[in-house]
C-alpha cells in the first residue's frame, strides 16, 4: 500500500461532505481546516486533520510549507476534442459579425466539422492530449468531452473513440458526451428530419455498441435544433441508456429548459437567457444549471444572471466550454475570475460551482469535487497565495504548483 502524506498546509479547502449539489444560500459556505495535514492510500484520501496529529511516516512526504491544498476542478462541459483554430472568425467578430452570422456562412460548427473529418484519429489525439495536458496544469482533474463536431457517423465515432483513448491514457477522470445535434450539415439544410433519422438510426446504435458515451446532448437554439428535435433526440437517448446533458439558452429562451428537465437532464448548459418561469423550472428539479462565462466573454455577448439564480436558491455549476470558436481555453480558473467579476458570485460560491457541484454535473459527486475521506485524491497544491479569494483575483496568474490525480504527483 502506498501513501503520500502532505503536511504544513496553510488550508485544506472545500470539505464538503453532501451527497448533492449545493444550491442557493449552500454555496455561500465553503469549509476548510487551517494548519493540516492529509493522507493519501491507494490514490484515495485516507485521512486529514489538524498539524497536532499529523502522522510522523509515509512512503511519500510534501511539505506544504503554508500552501493551500484544493480538491481538482470539475470542469463539466468542453469540447476539447477539435480539429485546428479558428482565429479568422474572431476577426470577424472584431469587424462586427455576431455569432449566428457566421453560422449561417457556414463558419462556426460547420468549419470545424469539415476540418475535423479531413483530420486523421491519430493526429486529432494528439492535439487533444496536449490539451488535456495543459488544463491539467491548471488544476483540472475531471472533464466532459463532447463529440459534435464530426456531424456525420464516421467523424463522430471518431471523436468518440479519441476520447476514449484519452480516458485510457489520463489520470483525470474523463466523461464522453455523444453531440452529433450540434448544428444540420450542409447537405441536410433542406431535409432535417434525415439528418436526425441518420443521427438516430445509425449513430445511436453504434455508439451504443461499442460503449462510446455517458450522456447525450443537444443544441436547442434558433441556429441548431427546435424544441421538438431535442425531445426526439433525448427520448432517443435514453433508449440506449444516455441520459441528457443539454445546450440551451445561449441566445434565446424557448423552451428548452422545460424540455430538458422533463426528460430528467443532468445539466442545462448556457443559460445566457433564462427568465422566472424557467429559473422555477430548476428550483422544481434535481437539473443543474451549468454556467459557462467565457463564452459570453469571447464573443462579447451578456452573461449569465448568477446571481438573480443564486438568490432563488437554484444549483449552479461553473465550467469552462473550451472550444475553437466561442471559448478557446481551458482555464478554469479564469472561469472563476469571471464568475466573480462580471456575474457577482464570491469567491466561495464560484470555487463550490467549480468542484463540488461540477462533480455532481458529471455525477461524480461521490468520488470527486471536495476533500472527503474515501473520495479520489484529484488535487492541487497552490503556489503561496495570502487567501481563497486570491485565486479569481489573480486573474492572470497559473497559481498551482503541484498537481496530484488517483494519488500521484503529476
Amino acid at each position: 500500500m502506498s501513501s503520500l502524506l502532505l503536511r504544513n498546509i496553510k488550508s485544506l479547502v472545500q470539505l464538503s461532505t453532501s451527497q448533492t449539489a449545493l444550491s442557493g444560500k449552500e454555496m455561500q459556505t465553503l469549509e476548510k481546516l487551517d494548519k493540516a495535514w492529509l493522507l493519501i492510500e491507494n490514490e484515495k484520501i485516507a485521512a486529514f486533520g489538524n498539524m497536532d496529529t499529523c502522522p510522523k511516516n509515509a512512503d511519500h512526504i510534501i511539505d506544504a510549507d503554508g500552501r493551500m491544498v484544493f480538491p481538482s476542478w470539475c470542469d463539466s462541459h468542453t469540447h476539447l476534442v477539435f480539429a485546428g483554430s479558428r482565429e479568422g472568425e474572431f476577426v470577424d467578430r472584431i469587424n462586427g459579425l455576431s455569432y449566428e452570422e457566421i453560422a449561417q456562412r457556414g463558419g462556426g460548427i460547420l468549419n470545424s466539422a469539415q476540418r475535423l473529418q479531413q483530420t486523421t484519429e491519430a493526429e486529432l489525439y494528439d492535439q487533444a492530449l496536449l490539451r488535456l495536458e495543459e488544463v491539467q496544469s491548471y488544476g483540472t482533474g475531471a472533464i466532459e468531452i463532447k463529440s459534435g463536431y464530426g456531424l456525420s457517423t464516421e467523424a463522430e465515432l471518431k471523436m468518440l473513440r479519441v476520447i476514449r483513448k484519452l480516458k485510457e491514457n489520463s489520470r483525470l477522470q474523463i466523461k464522453a458526451t455523444f453531440l452529433g445535434a450540434h448544428a444540420l450539415p450542409l447537405a441536410y439544410k433542406t431535409n432535417r428530419a434525415a439528418y436526425i433519422q441518420l443521427l438516430i438510426e445509425d449513430m445511436l446504435p453504434k455508439i451504443a455498441d461499442e460503449g462510446l458515451a455517458d450522456y447525450i446532448d443537444v443544441f436547442c437554439e434558433k441556429v441548431a435544433f427546435t424544441v421538438a428535435e431535442t425531445e426526439q433526440i433525448m427520448e432517443a437517448g435514453a433508449r440506449f441508456g444516455l441520459k441528457p446533458k443539454i445546450h440551451t439558452n445561449q441566445f434565446n429562451s424557448m423552451g428548452g429548459i422545460q424540455a430538458a428537465v422533463k426528460h430528467g437532464a443532468i445539466s442545462v448548459d448556457h443559460l445566457e437567457v433564462i427568465n422566472d418561469e424557467e429559473i422555477e423550472c430548476l428550483l422544481q428539479s434535481d437539473t443543474i444549471g451549468t454556467l459557462l462565462p467565457s463564452a459570453p466573454f469571447f464573443i462579447n455577448d451578456h452573461y449569465p444572471p448568477a446571481r438573480k439564480m443564486l438568490d432563488a436558491g437554484m444549483t449552479i455549476a461553473l465550467a469552462t466550454d473550451f472550444n475553437p470558436g466561442s471559448t478557446p481555453s481551458g482555464r478554469m480558473p479564469f472561469v472563476l475570475s469571471l464568475a466573480c467579476i462580471k456575474m457577482r458570485m464570491s469567491p466561495e460560491e464560484a470555487i463550490n460551482a467549480a468542484t463540488i457541484n461540477g462533480a455532481f454535473a458529471m455525477e461524480l459527486g461521490d468520488q470527486l469535487g471536495s476533500i472527503s475521506k474515501g473520495k479520489i485524491a484529484n488535487l492541487f497544491i497552490t503556489k503561496p497565495i495570502p487567501s481563497i479569494a486570491f485565486i479569481p483575483y489573480a486573474f492572470g496568474s497559473n497559481l498551482v504548483e503541484k498537481v496530484i490525480l488517483r494519488g500521484q504527483i503529476i
